[in-house]
């Protein structure tokens, strides 16, 4: 099985749930607490192409209003580099595995890629 990886807040409970869905299937995931260590640009570029979505797509909207994120203003360059600067705006959760990756949301939407 391909190494799995997720991008975890521990305060968030479909983050949590969604890691104990992992756990409660003999996996143990590579758990990266992405508000402490976000992902570099070309990693958040990285699990977007495996996501085959868009910035705009996992962008939380409340959290880039209060980060004062314009996301119509921006290219999705600007949007991704903005994202990295200010990781509470990223859904969470996101689980990789191997190529393919999904969020969280809800939780089950995992077992997909697992």
């Amino acid at each position: 099985m391909a190494q799995v990886t997720i991008y975890h807040n521990p305060r968030c409970s479909k983050s949590r749930e969604t890691l104990k869905l992992i756990e409660d299937k003999g996996i143990a995931p590579v758990i990266v607490d992405y508000l402490k260590t976000p992902p570099s640009a070309a990693e958040l570029t990285r699990i977007l192409a495996l996501l085959d979505k868009g910035p705009r797509d996992i962008l939380r909207k409340k959290e880039a209003t209060e980060a004062g994120l314009d996301p119509a203003a921006l290219s999705d360059t600007q949007l991704i580099d903005a994202m990295v600067a200010n990781p509470a705006v990223i859904e969470r959760p996101i689980v990789v595995a191997g190529d393919k990756a999904a969020l969280g949301r809800p939780p089950e939407s995992v077992l997909a890629v697992l």
